[in-house]
């Protein structure tokens, strides 16, 4: 009997299991009226239906309220629609759990991509010596961001975590019990998090998944690779973004950067108590105990009798475990050794600091913070200096900033921006005193645009007082021309003589961002990912023109349209020409919860980021690169891709679309994130201005998913047209990299449902643009299935496809809900409808946001 396939795998312990619970909790009464659950399945038929028979989502819904709740009123029309929402919410909960619990059913979880699966290639190869000097070097960086893309309260989080554990089990009371519980527990936050509240959230997958998975992974590493021993550095670390990414969010003080660094604090010595508690009822033998409980007292001490102060240094920690250790060894037979040396891999990992909390700012504020220093320096010619520095050719801004001396005071300024990025730069220095250098090590610049960005931070460090910084000032390029020019930039840096004497004090390591969101966002996909590529070539040969160790991090993100979509593959297909030292990522969202949310999946992400790694380094470092012939091709597919796009996004229709029919405005509203949805307050929509998320999201709601794929498809043709097809063949069979690309644009893709907005069509003012959006739509789809020689759109991930084509079954009353909803608003907002509604539609279309939100967790 040959084994179950993946798909077979699939319905067995996904399909069938949701159709069996979800027929339990659609027969669950959560409100007076207990009939919405036998109606919710009834009008998903009459959308299938409807949509199938080209009908509008405003047709549809009237045609069902005729048919099943005929004479109702317009309250009780939208009681409905909100009865309908709230179950929805709770059905994409159900399907996560469910799919939580099938994960090792569904992945190997010692294949291609694990460290099993690494060890035992490197002994097969003979090369483990190679495997350990590698991995003495490299390491992977997961960054947790508080970007709003999943709206989930803590309590939801809870009971998804206890579903999953109880479908697991197959305990039917309890799963019935926690759907019920389900049903009555509240999805939505009155009001906004604080950033605060937002780290809290996160440091849960901290405290509960990483440390758990980190540590374990580590002490194989050490067992199996090491035969024993410990690695020259760890091979994992962590980022922290909440508390700490000022770009855009007035709410994240100086106040709550250190509350944050504290909490992180704490949480970890709380871990390492937990740990030591549990092994100080094993570790009962002379010379021993007396050690486990000094660390216990000591620990207890520090989290719950303490306003700040430690009772136990790092470094007295680690001496206190390894002399335990010793003992063990020497004298009991090494008994319970494996638990020391685990519970010693995790202090490694996590130090005090958990996860180091990165500092980001916006360049823009940086300019304005250095002309408010430039007019607080007691020369007058400073102040006239002040005035004119944003006009002054880059040259002359080096030049300026080299010569600045003197000392600065952040009492000495009144405004907000100026003194709250000065006082982050002193946040810093505090955070490292209290919980190690790693503590706080990273000043991240968003939209760096040259290398003045960078002197600019290292030259307020210098003001402050902090003349040789612990820090590493990390630039963030993000636009396509950023990205062209970002080589050019770090040169200038590298031969700078105050930045090289500040990379020379930082081991010559020079870590650079690079943004998928706002590059895609900015020059569509093809573009942004092939500049981001070639960005890293530049920047590698640049680097290493003077002996710099460059290490990339990547803003992925979640969706394809984010830099998502299969991560490891990515990482795995990028060859010599691209410095592979680290992978460094951030993680976010629905992404956290899905990829990284439960022992199982944070293991098996972890372990195939690590093998993507290793892969590059070791097994396939000397891998072929492209061609001249596929540069040229690719080159000229991005050119034609982004010639598209910007058309496009000129369009005079393109921002009134996105602000009149789609749920754009509608973000601000949801309160699933303490940032606002755009960097300024002005009222006016400003394309520059707006975040890439309610960007990339709003076109999610429409089921467009047009930063996925807009212009793929017109690149595409015109090589078809122009007689160049084999060539483009030739990139896909022989670049991991664009045909990794291509199968996360076909997600992206598979994710589009344009009947829902056809009806789109007959609008006087957009239906001539919804056409051009459909008809690219089309072309990219069709010619996606030309080269992969595929018959449907993600044909070889047919888990995957059927797992998007059963979350796209169940949103579906939402999104027809959201749209007869958004109808109705335009309607009023017009003229052609009373507008004493007006506020209950924006609400549904507010709600209806977040079960669709949700509901992408496969994005990535």
């Amino acid at each position: 009997m040959y084994p179950a396939t993946k798909i077979e795998r699939f319905k067995e312990n996904v399909e069938l299991k949701y159709q069996l619970f979800n027929s339990i909790f659609m027969t669950l009464p959560f409100d007076d009226i207990d009939n919405t659950g036998v109606l919710l399945p009834l009008f998903t038929d009459v959308c299938e239906e409807g949509y199938a028979q080209n009908k509008s989502p405003q047709q549809i819904f009237d045609s069902f309220i005729e048919k099943y709740q005929q004479d109702s009123t317009e309250k009780e029309k939208i009681d409905l629609m909100f009865r309908f929402i709230q179950y929805v919410e709770r059905q994409v909960v159900l399907f996560d759990a469910i799919e939580d619990a099938a994960f090792v059913s569904l992945h190997n979880m010692e294949g291609t991509g694990s460290l099993r699966d690494i060890r035992h290639k490197a002994d097969n190869q003979g090369i483990i010596d190679e495997l350990r000097k590698f991995l003495d070097d490299f390491q992977i960086r997961t960054v947790l961001t508080a970007h709003p893309t999943q709206f989930y309260p803590g309590n939801v989080l809870g009971i998804i975590t206890d579903l999953t554990g109880a479908i697991k089990r197959n305990d039917l009371p309890e799963i019935k019990t926690l759907l019920a519980q389900l049903g009555k527990t509240p999805f939505i936050k009155k009001e906004k998090p604080t950033p605060f509240d937002e780290a809290v959230s996160l440091i849960w997958y901290l405290e509960n998944v990483f440390y758990k998975t980190a540590g374990e992974m580590a002490f194989y590493i050490q067992d199996t690779i090491y035969n024993g021993e410990h690695p020259a550095h760890p091979v994992m670390s962590f980022g922290f973004w909440p508390g700490g990414d000022r770009d855009g969010n007035p709410f994240v003080t100086t106040d709550i950067t250190l509350d944050v660094a504290g909490r992180l604090r704490t949480s970890i010595l709380k871990c390492y108590y937990n740990d030591i508690r549990r092994m100080r009822r094993k570790l009962t033998f002379p010379g021993v105990e007396p050690l486990v409980m000094e660390i216990e007292q000591k620990l207890y001490r520090s989290v719950f009798y303490s306003q700040g102060e430690l009772y136990i240094e790092l470094e007295e920690l680690k001496t206190l475990l390894n002399e335990i250790k010793n003992r063990v060894v020497e004298h009991h037979q090494s008994l319970y050794l494996d638990e020391i040396e685990k519970l010693i891999n995790k202090v490694n990992l996590f130090g005090f600091h958990f996860a180091t909390l990165d500092i980001r700012q916006n360049s823009r504020i940086h300019d304005k913070v250095v002309q408010a220093v430039l007019s607080n320096l007691d020369s007058q010619n400073n102040t006239a200096l002040a005035n004119k520095y944003g006009d002054l050719d880059e040259k002359a801004k080096l030049n300026t900033l080299l010569s600045l001396k003197g000392n600065i005071n952040t009492e000495d300024f009144n405004d907000d921006n100026t003194r709250l990025t000065l006082e982050s730069i002193l946040a810093m220095r505090t955070i490292q005193e209290r919980n190690g250098e790693q503590g706080a090590n990273r000043y991240i610049i968003s939209n760096n645009e040259n290398a003045h960005n960078v002197l600019e931070l290292l030259t307020l460090f210098e003001l402050l007082g902090w003349d040789k910084p612990s820090v590493d000032i990390v630039p963030l390029f993000e636009t396509v021309d950023d990205l062209k020019e970002a080589g050019e930039a770090m040169r200038k840096l590298y031969e700078n003589e105050r930045y090289a004497a500040h990379l020379k004090a930082r081991g010559n390591r020079q870590t650079i961002m690079l943004g998928f969101s706002d590059g895609t966002k900015d020059g569509g996909y093809l573009m942004a990912n092939w500049s981001i590529y070639t960005a890293k070539e530049n920047l590698t040969a640049v680097a290493r023109e003077y002996g710099i160790k460059v290490i990339f991090f990547d803003g992925r993100g979640g969706p394809p349209a984010r830099g998502g979509g299969k991560t490891h593959k990515f990482y795995a297909s990028l060859g010599g020409s691209i410095e592979n030292n680290e992978i460094q990522i951030t993680i976010q969202g629905q992404t956290i919860s899905s990829n990284f949310g439960t022992l199982d999946s944070c293991r098996f992400n972890l372990e195939n980021l690590l093998s993507a790694g290793v892969t590059n380094g070791v097994f396939n470092k000397d891998k072929k690169q492209l061609t001249a012939q596929q540069r040229e091709m690719f080159d000229e597919l991005a050119k034609l891709s982004f010639e598209k796009y910007s058309e496009f996004k000129a369009h005079p229709k393109f921002l009134p679309y996105l602000e009149k029919m789609s749920t754009l405005n509608y973000y601000a509203k949801t309160n699933i994130g303490s940032r606002p949805s755009k960097r300024n307050k002005t009222a006016e929509l400003d394309f520059n201005d707006l975040r890439a998320i309610p960007f990339v999201g709003s076109w999610s709601q429409l089921k467009q998913n047009v930063p996925g794929f807009y212009g793929v498809g017109y690149a595409l043709s015109k090589m078809e047209k122009h007689g160049k097809w084999n060539e483009v063949e030739d990139l896909y069979e022989n670049s991991l990299f664009f045909r990794t690309l291509i199968e996360n644009s076909m997600m992206s893709l598979s994710k589009s449902f344009f009947p829902l907005t056809a009806y789109m069509r007959e609008d006087k003012e957009f239906g001539s643009f919804w056409d051009i959006i459909h008809n690219e739509f089309l072309e990219t789809n069709r010619l996606l299935l030309k080269i992969s020689g595929f018959n449907e759109l993600m044909e070889n991930y047919p888990d995957s496809k059927a797992s998007i084509k059963m979350r796209e079954h169940i949103v579906l009353p939402l999104l027809t809900i959201q749209q007869y909803a958004l109808h109705k608003i335009r309607l009023m907002k017009n003229g052609d409808e009373k507008g004493d509604l007006l506020d209950v539609y924006e609400k549904i279309v507010t709600r209806s946001l977040f079960g669709n939100i949700n509901a992408s967790r496969n994005s990535a």
